[in-house]
């Protein structure tokens, strides 16, 4: 077989899979959304920043042993309720302990669809294990949906992955 007729080959075969819509090459980009400011009542935002009509409130808060785990001393007890839930499951959002400097102390994940309205509809309640509870001087939503964030990477699947993530969780020591 000569040099051009391997060549020709290759052309059609090239030239076959980019009419049929593939591409040797993925154009495959991932990034991160930014991390909006905590409050506590907040408008959740989609990845891309733009308002979901949901809102998130931290309707308060207090300082008391876990019922389920008393000698563990006292933890942060909060009440939250969303607002603006449509048919869908609901955002996702990191509620936090933070000290007088808005420093983390620790944070939880909050499902809107587990709100299951112990107060009312669409509320509920959670515990936020922190190693010095005494310092919490609040808790804080933070209005980013994070219920994106097993969307696959460029590094899981070049072909499918991809796109605006949300931020990472806040780690303890981490200031909001």
């Amino acid at each position: 077989m000569t040099l051009a007729r391997i060549l020709a080959g290759t052309s059609s075969v090239l030239a076959t899979l980019t009419l049929s819509g593939c591409s040797l090459v993925w154009n495959c980009t991932d990034t991160t959304a930014e991390r909006e400011e905590a409050g506590v009542r907040v408008e959740v935002v989609n990845t891309d920043g733009r308002p979901s009509g949901v809102t998130a409130e931290v309707l308060d808060w207090r300082r008391e042993p876990h019922p389920q785990v008393p000698a563990d001393g006292d933890q942060v007890h909060f009440d939250i309720r969303f607002q603006g839930l449509g048919e869908w499951n609901g955002p996702v959002v990191d509620v936090c302990a933070v000290d007088e400097e808005r420093v983390v102390l620790g944070c939880q994940e909050v499902y809107a669809q587990e709100t299951f309205g112990h107060l009312g509809k669409h509320t509920g309640d959670g515990w936020l294990g922190v190693e010095d509870p005494e310092r919490t001087a609040e808790v804080l939503v933070i209005p980013n949906d994070r219920s994106d964030q097993d969307l696959r990477s460029c590094d899981q699947d070049m072909k499918d992955g991809g796109g605006i993530h949300p931020p990472d969780s806040p780690l303890p020591g981490d200031q909001l």
